[in-house]
């Protein structure tokens, strides 16, 4: 009995704090800042049904700061048939690419514009197949990117247990090994939008290169016979589009533009 009337004692202390919080919250609460978000949709099992803008309106300080967040509070609280791709939320899987205000970027990664006088575009990447709404297919870029073969190659096996690299060689494939294979790039290539079937694309075509500037690996000349033809890097025209979009601060154009280089040295 006694420990019954303890906790009622408690409970009747913190009431009035409980009271306090609640006001003040109110008092602190931030005034409504709507936002207007206008976002590709089309459903493939709707075929009679042209694609279109929808517009969504949410309130921008009951989201998180990212073009993510606002996606996610509209999929969870207002349309749940939305479709996009998203995982690590962090920059790192590449999910969630797709076409903000005209730029290429990743969703995670991608401020809120606040200015609620200005409606924000959400389109799928440029220039792909779509599978529902923002999610694009994919196939193609995969395949491109299996046909470099992208892991080491050495036929010799390392006599210490694994294949030793000097500080100098590591340092040649800074800037390489960090691409996530978002597609960025490739899909703001106008050379990628006309000839993805035969041309590689930006993201390929630096990864590509990361294996060539590997010095563990000894594949190099065939890796460079593969693409010395007139499709598979030479429709690169150095507009530097892939390099100005890249949402990881890489740079695809200076990568082929090396893989030129060593190709016109043989």
């Amino acid at each position: 009995m006694q420990s019954i009337a303890l906790a009622k004692q408690a409970l009747r202390a913190s009431a009035p704090s409980k009271i306090f919080a609640r006001s003040l919250a109110t008092a602190t609460q931030k005034p409504v800042l709507l936002k207007e978000f206008k976002i590709y949709r089309w459903n493939p099992d709707q075929p009679e049904e042209k694609p279109k803008l929808q517009s969504y309106t949410i309130d921008l300080n009951q989201t998180g700061p990212m073009i993510l967040d606002a996606l996610i509070k509209i999929k969870n609280e207002m349309d749940p048939t939305l479709t996009f791709r998203r995982s690590c939320r962090e920059g790192i899987c590449g999910s969630c690419a797709m076409n903000i205000d005209g730029q290429n970027t990743l969703a995670c990664l991608c401020r809120i514009d606040r200015s609620p006088t200005k409606n924000t575009k959400v389109y799928p990447l440029p220039h792909m197949y779509i599978v529902k709404d923002l999610v694009p297919d994919m196939t193609q870029f995969y395949k491109q990117y299996k046909s470099i073969q992208p892991w080491l190659q050495n036929d010799n096996p390392p006599t210490q247990g694994e294949f030793l690299q000097s500080i100098d060689d590591r340092k040649k494939l800074d800037g390489l090994y960090e691409c996530i294979l978002c597609a960025c790039c490739s899909t703001s290539c106008p050379s990628y939008w006309w000839n993805q079937d035969e041309y590689l694309g930006p993201a390929t075509l630096m990864q590509a290169y990361r294996w060539i500037a590997d010095s563990r690996d000894t594949h190099t000349e065939e890796r460079k016979d593969r693409l010395q033809n007139d499709m598979s890097m030479y429709r690169c025209h150095t507009i530097f589009n892939c390099s100005r979009t890249c949402p990881k601060g890489l740079n695809p154009a200076a990568a082929i533009a090396k893989i030129k280089l060593e190709l016109a040295v043989e």
